[in-house]
């Protein structure tokens, strides 16, 4: 089975529903999961955002996270799956920004990707996040960057369902 299939069987089989707030990925994340009979039962939604501006209006990310930490960071990232999910009627949302290359931007090399995870229990988000640094072309990163999101999504739902709390907001 592939990983869309894969993630489908894991999203019924846990009741999950899930919303994308997807930079680098360009929506990547949803359409392979689309590629998959019956999975529109569980994406809600999916937010394909470039600019700050995109990311401050839709996703609510504070320009102050912006400028403080740039956009390829994982607290953006953090940002961008909370704004998916307050919106949303899902319970999971995967957020990806980072740059795919073939330039270094900011001094952030080229295939760094910030991702994040965030899942609502009840009536508290639990996010995951972290860095990532893919080798390979544009094309390249950006799948694997679609697949390590859907990976890691079942990984990081397995810790919430043992009770982990998530990640503790730093700032």
């Amino acid at each position: 089975m592939s990983i869309a299939d894969d993630t489908v069987h894991y999203l019924r089989a846990n009741g999950l529903v899930l919303t994308t707030a997807e930079s680098c990925t360009a929506g990547k994340i949803v359409t392979l999961l689309s590629e998959v009979e019956g999975s529109g039962e569980f994406i809600e939604c999916g937010y394909v955002v470039y600019s700050p501006q995109a990311k401050q209006r839709l996703l609510h990310v504070n320009p102050q996270t912006i400028e403080t930490f740039n956009l390829t960071s994982v607290e953006v990232a953090r940002e961008m799956a909370m704004g998916a999910l307050r919106d949303s009627t899902a319970n999971v949302a995967v957020a990806t920004t980072g740059i795919l290359g073939p330039d270094d931007v900011d001094g952030i090399p080229a295939g760094t990707i910030c991702f994040a995870w965030a899942f609502q229990v009840a009536d508290e988000c639990r996010v995951f996040s972290h860095q990532h640094r893919f080798c390979g072309g544009r094309c390249e990163v950006q799948k694997y960057a679609t697949e390590y999101a859907l990976q890691y999504l079942t990984r990081f739902h397995q810790r919430v369902l043992q009770g982990e709390k998530g990640e503790p907001d730093e700032r």
